[in-house]
């Protein structure tokens, strides 16, 4: 069976059975538009569906995805800003009232970044993209007490976290709303072995398990 045959079974049961059950409110959302209340910054990772996780609605979420859910700085030069772009409709146009950057375990973008050697030009796509978190990278490195290597997968996935948390405030739309207390960051990390789901306290920047 090819792979889209799937997704075609897939596709007929969800018009044979979800859509018939939920029609008036998608109907809705066609005619009315999105109104999420969350914008969730989360990996393209396949394995990582925020909607199912935290078992979420069609409109529920404004989902921006990338390799290892990063958060680049505001740029100001002539380029493309996928995220950036995402980012700035959600909160100027949307108006959403919290952005979660949601992490995970055995994230494959953080892997490459912490395998990689440290003195290595960037010369793919991803490796450029990871390049944002290389100062993380080498400070995690240079850890004495930081010597395991699944330990540091784990330990860059959460500061990648922080890092994008700290970028999210160089948009100036962000920090306004923030600052005004209009809108809610939050740092999430999700355990694939486990399900668990820790968030990151703002105070002690620890992350600490849900329950």
């Amino acid at each position: 069976m090819a792979a889209t045959d799937k997704l075609i079974a897939g596709y007929q049961r969800f018009r044979e059975g979800y859509y018939q059950q939920n029609k008036e409110q998608l109907l809705k959302l066609a005619e009315q538009g999105q109104f999420p209340k969350i914008a969730i910054v989360c990996c393209s990772d396949s394995r990582v569906d925020p909607a199912i996780i935290l078992d979420c609605e069609p409109g529920d979420l404004f989902v921006i995805r990338n390799v290892a859910n990063l958060v680049p700085p505001r740029e100001s030069c002539d380029s493309f800003h996928g995220t950036s772009a995402a980012l700035e409709f959600a909160v100027n146009g949307l108006q959403v009232e919290s952005i979660i950057v949601l992490g995970h375990t055995q994230c494959g973008g953080i892997k490459a970044l912490m395998d990689s050697e440290p003195t290595s030009k960037p010369d793919t796509f991803i490796s450029k993209w990871m390049k944002q978190l290389e100062h993380v990278r080498n400070e995690i490195l240079e850890d004495e007490n930081c010597c395991d290597k699944e330990q540091r997968y784990h330990v860059c996935e959460q500061k990648g976290i922080v890092q994008s948390l700290t970028n999210l405030m160089t948009f100036p739309c962000i920090e306004e709303r923030v600052t005004t207390g209009k809108l809610k960051l939050h740092g999430w990390c999700y355990d694939l072995n486990s399900a668990e789901l820790f968030a990151m306290s703002n105070n002690s920047g620890e992350f600490k398990k849900i329950s």
